[in-house]
């Protein structure tokens, strides 16, 4: 992989799709055992998943990992901390309760 350019590649994969009381969730699970780096895409092909309330749904799919370039790496590295903060939420009060 050069400074600038971009890998394609497939991978087979398991799509979990929970819609529970105690778990709202889609996670995917790369059966080959990719790793994704930072910067990377991943888009799963096929239909949308879709999970009826109380149950956990999984599928086998494929995958399409787009790789970062190193400088799409190094930017994401450098800037993903910024982007993490702003989900964060912080309350300083003076009131103390016991």
């Amino acid at each position: 992989m050069g400074l600038f350019s971009k890998e394609i590649e497939h991978h087979p994969c398991e799509v979990e799709v929970s819609h529970c009381f105690d778990s709202l969730h889609a996670h995917i699970k790369f059966l080959d055992g990719t790793v994704i780096e930072p910067g990377d895409e991943v888009i799963v092909q096929g239909g949308e998943i879709m999970a009826p309330y109380g149950e956990v749904v999984r599928e086998q799919r494929k995958a399409i990992v787009r790789r970062a370039s190193k400088i799409e790496q190094i930017w994401t590295r450098w800037t993903g901390d910024f982007e993490v903060m702003e989900l964060c939420e912080f309350s300083f009060s003076e009131e103390v309760t016991l």
